[in-house]
């Protein structure tokens, strides 16, 4: 193992957790050789949906699909969080977002007919982060992209990455095209903008400088968390891949249905048909299929896992409402499925059947023990409380340790979601609505649209979850919304129908 200089910030961090030795690694390495490389391919905003291999039909993803026939595809794989930085935390942390305090987008706060609690804007430095577990076994560690975990003083560079492109405190841009305005002030994004960059797309840009690490590193283990900022608004894309999909709009059938439906104060899309958006998700396919070929290239592709997965759900009843989910319901920001379930794919040469498929439910906090025990790491389960190592799914040679996966959102979402909680036990889903604590059950077996509503013919299943659901939040201790008093229900509704007229112009 390489070993890890100390510097005060890591002193204090090993000093308050009671390591006598502060200096020391915090596990040891058993991994074999050659050591297992890391891409993490992280979308923003993608919904399940989004890809061919989970049933789009009019988005071209060769790349990823591709990626699914060499590995193992999660049909039930969850997010955190509705929303962006609570789900990037737990990625980074492996807990649930409420015990990091970081439990919507950054800096979001909205209030309604509640006042939602306050939440951290920068992830605290005391946790070692996966990037931190993985620079102390020796790794070379990279983040690509968006970061949206904190400001200055809390960037990837400060949280275990030892290249840092572009990632910052911002969640999205104006442009993805140059000067790329809003992703970074001044001197702080020039630094990061060395090399040919001028007049290209920033979806190939930074996959560009992700595949520059790759060949830099290929001779030494390494963490590659490539943090796409596509496909998050602005809706931007290159024109020839826009008129390629203007086209093919243009041949298919007329949508036999109503393109959008209500749900609550909004509408949901119902058809996936959008170009510039198509196109979008096209150049997100490229980057992943370029990136796969540097490692193929390379000779490091047998000794490199890679995962893809989402933040949250498709964008569905805002800004611009780009895409539909079905046959999930609604989208980014609610709890319903389209909100939380996310395409994910792992594979890990020699170890996942190509090809498979798994339909036990996971979440986003369960990539850092994995990722450990993949690479032959000791555990931290003093850090990764909330997750549990998926290596049995992947290696086909048992299920995991849990009864339930939950959901703490106890804010107002951009897109119409209200602040909210969930459970899902088995089958069983259970969402607590805290506006006026009314709750809705659905058996995502039968009802992965989450149409039929349990609540009134199950109350048995809905005392049992919604007493589980009570008794995790006191755990975590979750922060709760808090009456508005301030609240004026007509200059609500009036915002509300505001957003209506502007959700799908």
């Amino acid at each position: 193992m390489i070993a890890k200089q100390c510097n005060r910030r890591d002193f204090m961090k090993y000093l308050s957790a009671g390591t006598v030795t502060a200096c020391a690694p915090v596990f040891s390495c058993t991994q074999p050789f050659p050591p297992l490389n890391f891409v993490f391919l992280l979308v923003d905003d993608m919904g399940w949906s989004d890809v061919g291999c989970y049933g789009s039909s009019f988005y071209e993803t060769p790349n990823v699909d591709r990626l699914a026939t060499e590995g193992m595809r999660f049909t039930d794989a969850y997010a955190a969080c509705p929303v962006c930085s609570p789900t990037r935390a737990s990625i980074m942390t492996g807990k649930y977002p409420e015990r990091v305090k970081i439990t919507n987008y950054i800096p979001g706060k909205k209030p309604g007919k509640l006042m939602p609690p306050e939440f951290l804007h920068n992830m605290p430095l005391e946790e070692t982060t996966l990037a931190e577990a993985f620079k102390q076994a020796g790794y070379a560690t990279c983040l690509t992209g968006k970061w949206h975990l904190g400001s200055e003083g809390y960037y990837p560079i400060d949280q275990g990455f030892d290249t840092n492109i572009v990632g910052c405190e911002y969640g999205n841009k104006n442009s993805y095209f140059p000067p790329y305005s809003r992703m970074y002030d001044g001197n702080s994004w020039s630094l990061r903008l060395e090399g040919d960059f001028d007049g290209k797309y920033l979806t190939d840009f930074l996959a560009d400088e992700s595949i520059k690490f790759i060949q830099t590193n290929s001779k030494k283990p390494f963490l590659l968390y490539h943090s796409f900022y596509t496909v998050h608004t602005p809706l931007q894309a290159k024109e020839a891949d826009i008129k390629k999909y203007e086209e093919k709009a243009a041949k298919l059938p007329p949508h036999p249905g109503p393109r959008f439906i209500p749900e609550g104060h909004r509408e949901a899309r119902q058809v996936q048909d959008l170009p510039v958006y198509a196109a979008m998700v096209e150049s997100m396919d490229t980057a992943v299929g370029r990136i796969m070929e540097t490692l193929e290239e390379l000779g490091v592709a047998d000794n490199t896992a890679i995962i893809f997965m989402s933040d949250n759900g498709g964008l569905s009843t805002s800004e611009g409402s780009p895409t539909s989910n079905l046959p999930l319901r609604a989208g980014k920001g609610w709890m319903y499925e389209g909100g939380i379930r996310e395409p994910m794919i792992v594979k890990w040469p020699g170890h996942t059947a190509p090809g498979s498929t798994c339909s036990e439910p996971v979440t986003s906090t369960d990539f850092y023990p994995t990722m450990l025990e993949m690479a032959g790491l000791s555990a931290m389960p003093a850090q990764h409380a909330d997750g549990v190592s998926m290596v049995p799914l992947l290696t086909n040679s048992g299920s995991l340790d849990r009864n339930a996966i939950y959901w703490h959102y106890p804010h107002y979402g951009n897109q119409g979601g209200t602040p909210c909680g969930a459970v899902r036990a088995g089958d069983f889903k259970l969402i607590e609505f805290f506006e006026d604590n009314h709750v809705e059950l659905y058996n995502l077996t039968e009802d992965i649209g989450e149409h039929n509503d349990l609540a009134q013919t199950m109350p048995d299943k809905v005392e049992e979850l919604r007493a589980n659901l009570h008794a995790w939040r006191a755990s975590v201790d979750a922060a709760m919304p808090t009456p508005n008093l301030n609240y004026d229900p007509v200059a609500d509704e009036a915002s509300h129908k505001r957003q209506r007229e502007r959700a799908h112009r």
